[in-house]
């Protein structure tokens, strides 16, 4: 990691900061692109929202759009992966005896949607239990497919799972429920900046992700892609002036709000992947490598097997965390209070109880090797008592 690299970012330099997966960091230029689009929404906000933004949010979908290998008219703007998750489920009608698929490994915000929409229809959520660790991408697949009835109406899938960060075989489980007449909603939140992503290609339903978190643009920029036979009656959750103007201008205006972190999604691609000279295949690279040496270093001081296939990581990479030693700070502490009292010596990681208790490190641009060190050896004293 270049020296300058952790000066591009906010954060706080006190902070040996390891998760980026959680809400992501925005650089300093980005952030400074949105304090002056904000500045000229406020000097005339008419002009800004009602004049002007239309045509910007179509020129700042350009650029996102080739990022992902889509058409931008199957686009949307929306603030946070969540947020596509619940437009896409609560757009469309289930009803009693209808399934909904997911997997055991889904993030718990969009498995409380399914629940949700489940409770109000009468449908039934199916959970397709996924191991971990786990061998290969083949357990995955077996697994989903095995959930699937004659019921099956949807399958909730993510692309990066979020408590054990494993990048699941997205294409295969699109192609595979789709010859089985089941469509794919896919909640890519970490997947854009992370992994290299094809949309047209994918053939997805419908595919949300965020780009506040692994592209680091600011806080609220996500985005909504819909292949083009499924926009019809796809609503965002608040019906507003762009109703009946298309699927695009209703999320493109839900009311007041500030569409500025929308705006710089170009800045942001634009920014980090001018960090180094081989762009974003580059970065992607850099912070895979990064995310292995550390789960490596991780597994041997903890003890414990390397829990998954590299080709199933990307740029997060979670491990099981051995049982604490009996009087150990970990022997008493759940997994919220272990990740404060990490934090109180200086260290900002991630980690999970249930089912297993894991650990879950992100790395950034900003991230070195040393870092890591400094965690597993805390790990260490809290599971081994000093």
């Amino acid at each position: 990691m270049p020296r300058h690299f952790p000066s591009l970012w906010c954060l706080d330099p006190t902070v040996t900061y390891l998760n980026h997966g959680s809400f992501g960091a925005c650089p300093a230029t980005v952030l400074g692109r949105q304090s002056a689009l904000r500045l000229e929404m406020e000097r005339e906000p008419v002009e800004f929202l009602s004049v002007r933004l239309a045509r910007r949010l179509a020129t700042a979908r350009e650029p996102l759009a080739s990022f992902l290998g889509a058409d931008p008219a199957n686009l949307a703007f929306v603030s946070n992966a969540t947020s596509g998750v619940n437009a896409v489920l609560r757009s469309l009608e289930f009803g009693p005896g209808d399934e909904l698929l997911t997997t055991s490994h889904a993030y718990a915000a969009c498995r409380k949607t399914l629940d949700y929409v489940a409770s109000r229809s009468g449908a039934r959520v199916v959970v397709a239990p996924l191991p971990f660790p786990i061998g290969g991408e083949d357990e995955v697949v077996a697994a989903v497919l095995a959930a699937v009835t004659p019921r099956t109406r949807l399958a909730l899938i993510d692309h990066v799972t979020s408590p054990t960060a494993l990048i699941l075989p997205l294409a295969r489980l699109v192609r595979e429920l789709r010859a089985r007449g089941v469509e794919t909603l896919v909640d890519g939140a970490h997947a854009p900046g992370m992994v290299p992503l094809a949309l047209e290609e994918l053939g997805a339903a419908y595919y949300t992700g965020n780009a506040h978190k692994w592209l680091c643009a600011p806080k609220g920029a996500a985005f909504l892609h819909v292949r083009r036979d499924r926009q019809p009656g796809l609503h965002p959750l608040t019906i507003s002036h762009g109703y009946g103007g298309g699927w695009q201008a209703e999320f493109d205006w839900t009311g007041t709000a500030d569409p500025t972190a929308w705006l710089c999604i170009p800045d942001a691609i634009a920014s980090v992947g001018a960090l180094l000279p081989g762009g974003w295949p580059q970065v992607m690279a850099t912070n895979h490598a990064l995310a292995i040496a550390a789960r490596q270093l991780l597994c041997e001081r903890l003890g414990v097997g390397v829990p998954a296939p590299e080709s199933m990581i990307g740029s997060m990479a979670s491990v099981p965390l051995p049982a604490p030693a009996p009087g150990s700070p970990a022997a008493r502490l759940d997994s919220e209070a272990l990740c404060a009292w990490v934090r109180e010596r200086g260290v900002r990681t991630w980690l999970y109880g249930q089912p297993l208790p894991l650990v879950r490190v992100s790395a950034q641009l900003y991230n070195d090797i040393d870092q890591f060190r400094q965690l597993a050896a805390l790990l260490a004293e809290a599971l081994g008592g000093g």
